[in-house]
């Protein structure tokens, strides 16, 4: 047991700060953008949740790319492995490309599909706009984070995403208030942190490639592998996120106090689900590795540690949640009620993270055997148990408060506890566990 937790915390820790990193971008963008008054905290809910469901949508680059590495390095493959990962960046680019040219025509519809103000749509559409420009460096940071995870080296994304952080926190503390850019400075501060560390990236791969005797050109064959094991992943994401964005579609009905309140809460369960999602990380490493030497015990025991860890940590979280409820609206508005709605919702938030840790410990799992098509096809049967519960909430049209809250309750319990039945069913049966390459 000391040995799988000495590994799972080598390779959770130094996760755990990069990954963190990504959702800090968001919350330093909301905490800075708050100040400047309802409109821009509610602006930046929209277009935030637009910008990271297409980012979210394509994290196969990361999830497909980890086990594909980690197995052909648990076979002995180096070279196969770094070249693994090169071809996933080649296609994280191509899909940045083809973003860019989509989103200038598809922004003003995508804004439209929730219901807001003229000014709120507005400031949302010019934040889209601008954060276009990052999108293949957003794409190739998740890529290449995804080859180094799976060469088991969790250190090196730490620095290049904690680096990239305290780039993105000045540039926007600059840019939003002396230069006066308000809520594009926002948008162009987090452009160019993304775009420092896809040249860091880069640099790396290069000199990975060139140890291992790797070639630096696309294969193509790799591509179509990377992209046919991430077709699944796809789709799982897709129903993961169709649930978020219905569910910020009807927080955005609630009112402008109920989306601004709600941008706040669902950041701060992004950055603690990003902290879970480290053990997810050392599971995709650590069960990639294991079945790409045969060793079937080895995963079973790792399996059940890293469950152990996850639940931990989410009784943990949820009581560090509870304890700073009281403070996260100060920090996050200067709307009172705003900030009494931020305060009563966090507590349901904190009764639904242990939870939250079983389901994103047994993802990460699952992700890392490679079992990518159950994980697509029970998406979608855990989103369509989720519609009655959101469509309730919705039907019964709550005010004030209550409406925040019923609506975390049939996302943070019935949402996740649909996930975790699906996952913990797969999880006691043997037919996920596939060994080799």
């Amino acid at each position: 047991m000391r040995s799988l937790d000495r590994e799972i915390l080598r390779l959770a820790v130094p996760a755990l700060g990069a990954l963190v990193a990504e959702p800090l971008f968001l919350m330093t963008d909301t905490a800075l953008v708050g100040h400047l008054g309802q409109v821009p905290l509610a602006a930046l809910g929209i277009a935030g949740t637009i910008v990271q469901t297409v980012i979210g949508l394509l994290v196969f680059l990361a999830y497909a790319t980890t086990p594909m590495v980690a197995r052909l390095l648990g076979a002995g493959d180096r070279k196969g492995a770094v070249h693994a990962g090169i071809d996933g960046m080649w296609l994280a680019v191509g899909i940045g490309c083809v973003l860019i040219v989509l989103g200038v025509f598809l922004t003003p519809t995508a804004v439209s599909v929730f219901p807001s103000s003229a000014a709120v749509a507005t400031a949302a559409g010019h934040y889209v706009f601008v954060s276009l420009a990052g999108m293949p460096a957003m794409l190739l940071v998740i890529a290449a984070s995804g080859l180094l995870r799976g060469l088991q080296d969790t250190k090196t994304p730490l620095l290049v995403a904690g680096s990239g952080f305290a780039a993105n926190a000045v540039l926007n503390a600059i840019l939003i208030y002396p230069v006066g850019l308000g809520i594009v400075g926002s948008a162009l501060g987090t452009v160019a942190a993304q775009w420092g560390m896809a040249l860091w990236y880069i640099v790396i791969a290069v000199r990975a490639a060139r140890r291992a005797g790797a070639s630096l050109r696309p294969g193509l064959r790799g591509i179509r592998v990377s992209a046919g094991a991430g077709g699944w992943l796809l789709m799982r994401t897709a129903s993961l996120r169709a649930g978020i964005l219905l569910t910020v579609s009807a927080a955005a009905g609630f009112g402008v106090v109920q989306l601004a309140a709600y941008q706040v809460i669902t950041t701060i369960f992004s950055t603690l689900s990003f902290a879970l999602d480290a053990l997810a990380i050392a599971g995709q490493a650590m069960i990639g590795h294991g079945l790409g030497r045969g060793d079937v015990a080895g995963v079973r025991a790792a399996t059940s540690r890293l469950l152990v860890w996850g639940i931990g940590s989410g009784i943990v979280g949820g009581v560090v949640i509870a304890a700073l409820a009281p403070v996260f609206g100060f920090v996050f508005s200067s709307d009172p009620d705003v900030r009494h709605a931020i305060f009563v919702t966090a507590f349901v938030l904190a009764i639904g993270v242990p939870l939250a840790g079983y389901v994103f410990v047994l993802d990460g799992v699952l992700i890392g055997a490679g079992d990518a098509r159950y994980l697509a096809l029970t998406g979608v049967v855990n989103l369509a148990c989720y519609l009655p519960l959101l469509g309730i909430v919705v039907w019964a049209g709550p005010t004030g408060d209550a409406a925040l809250v019923w609506l975390w309750v049939a996302f943070g319990l019935g949402y996740m506890g649909a996930r975790a039945v699906t996952l913990g069913l797969r999880s006691r049966s043997d037919r996920w566990i596939v060994t080799g390459t």
